[in-house]
C-alpha cells in the first residue's frame, strides 16, 4: 500500500527538470552546443505539460470518488416535494 498519493503532475515536472539539468549539463561540459533559447520551450512545455497531467488526474480523481459515493449510497433520494416522506 503506497504511504502517499501519487501526484503525476509533479513526476511530469521533476523529469522534465531533470532533462533539462542533463541538457544544461552536457552544454556546459561541451558535449552539446546548444543555444540557451532551446531551454525555454522546453521548460514552458514541460511546465504546461505537467499541469495538463495534474488537471487529468484531478477528474479522473473526483469522477472515481464520486461514482465510489454513489455505489456505496443505498439510501433512496429524498423526494423534491415531500410527499413521499416518511412519517
Amino acid at each position: 500500500m503506497p504511504r502517499h498519493e501519487f501526484r503525476p503532475g509533479r513526476a511530469v515536472a521533476g523529469l522534465t527538470m531533470l532533462g533539462l539539468a542533463g541538457g544544461y549539463a552536457a552544454d556546459a561540459a561541451g558535449a552539446w552546443d546548444a543555444p540557451w533559447a532551446f531551454f525555454l520551450p522546453l521548460f514552458l512545455g514541460g511546465l504546461w505539460l505537467a499541469a495538463t497531467v495534474t488537471w487529468v488526474a484531478y477528474r479522473v480523481r473526483r469522477r472515481r470518488e464520486a461514482r465510489k459515493a454513489s455505489a456505496e449510497n443505498t439510501v433512496a433520494p429524498a423526494s423534491a416535494n415531500g410527499s413521499h416522506a416518511i412519517r
